[in-house]
């Protein structure tokens, strides 16, 4: 562990009294609320120890452990929402997990780092790559949406045409990290002076046994207060009037992910854009490159509840604006105070607009 307590974990607070809530039947409303608060320092601790396991490992092994396990608070409650049948949630949830970390994570970086630090500049030769990943990312979450459109209502070809899809997008994922392995630094920058590899490499503090049992045990909590989280879905969007979509699309992500989110934020204070960006758009490509064709395998455990790749013209809309606009600011390796506010407006706009659109409306 770290020797400063960050104030993050004052938030495990919320554990006993989200267990409290669960067990003495409260109000959906304060379980989701409660059990939410209660995973964001408990996905800070299995971040701590993948971290940690991370130090041990050689940059990329460690960079691929961090960027899997950066996502796995998010990937229990998707897997829960899907075992529960709340799957518009769970597609939701890939969508708002894309958008938030190119417009809220990536826009909060370039705003706050832009005002202490002026013009940032990160790697352009990556950025272009990383440009190049995200437009591919929306064509390919695209595509079997669109033409599922034209195969409905026969269930059974859109199905085969999602897992099929998935298939490839794994392929694309393994070939992705397969590149990285074997690549030389060379091949992806144009500048050995790069602030990644200057950086120095995280320090272990605790031994791999204790990391492990971290690990574990963060995990396990998760799985938990996922649980609580997901059983109150449906009673608080009819007390509240809103849409499963909205939930999918902000809090999920949010929630999930925020301990990760909070780091591309510090590190861009320290002027290191190139970790910031590099988080930002990885852990999008990796939600949608790994985590969703995962989503469509994992659902054939939970018959009939099937996840598709068929997103509303909503999500889409919202999909294919992020990815195009954040490979466009990105391009030319700089950023600006700016440029982040824009994003984060983009993103307040989509969520504002998910949160008014009715029920009936996004399905």
């Amino acid at each position: 562990m770290k020797n400063r307590i960050k104030p993050i974990y004052v938030l495990l607070l919320f554990l006993p009294i989200a267990f409290a809530a669960e067990l003495l039947g409260g109000n959906p409303i304060i379980v989701f609320i409660t059990a939410a608060l209660a995973v964001v320092p408990l996905s800070g601790l299995l971040g701590e120890a993948t971290e940690e396991l991370a130090a041990r490992t050689g940059p990329k092994v460690g960079a691929l452990l961090n960027a899997t396990l950066g996502n796995a608070a998010e990937l229990i409650i998707t897997v829960l929402a899907i075992r529960a049948g709340l799957i518009d949630l769970a597609r939701a949830s890939i969508i708002g997990s894309i958008i938030g970390n190119l417009l809220l994570v990536a826009g909060a970086s370039m705003l706050l780092g832009g005002l202490k630090h002026g013009v940032q500049r990160f790697e352009p030769r990556t950025a272009g790559l990383n440009a190049t990943m995200l437009i591919v990312v929306a064509l390919v979450l695209a595509v079997p949406s669109f033409f599922s459109l034209a195969i409905e209502p026969n269930k059974t070809n859109v199905e085969s045409l999602s897992l099929l899809t998935a298939v490839v997008i794994i392929v694309i994922y393994i070939l992705s990290v397969l590149y990285t392995f074997t690549s030389s630094r060379k091949d992806v920058l144009s500048d050995p002076g790069d602030p990644l590899e200057r950086a120095p490499a995280h320090a272990p503090t605790m031994t791999v046994r204790t990391a492990v049992i971290l690990l574990l045990i963060s995990t396990v909590f998760i799985a938990v207060m996922s649980e609580f989280l997901v059983g109150a879905v449906d009673p608080m969007v009819s007390q509240l009037g809103i849409s499963e979509l909205f939930v999918g699309i902000i809090l999920v992500p949010i929630i999930g992910n925020i301990a990760e989110h909070v780091v591309a934020i510090e590190v861009a204070l320290k002027n290191n854009m190139d970790l910031s960006m590099g988080i930002a758009v990885g852990s999008s490509l990796q939600v949608a490159l790994l985590v969703a064709p995962l989503l469509v395998f994992i659902s054939l455990l939970f018959p009939p509840n099937y996840v598709t790749l068929e997103f509303t013209t909503f999500e889409l809309i919202a999909l294919l604006a992020s990815c195009f606009i954040a490979a466009s600011v990105s391009l030319d390796g700089r950023s600006n105070w700016l440029e982040g506010a824009l994003l984060i407006g983009l993103y307040i706009i989509i969520g504002i607009a998910f949160y008014y659109l009715p029920v009936a409306g996004a399905g």
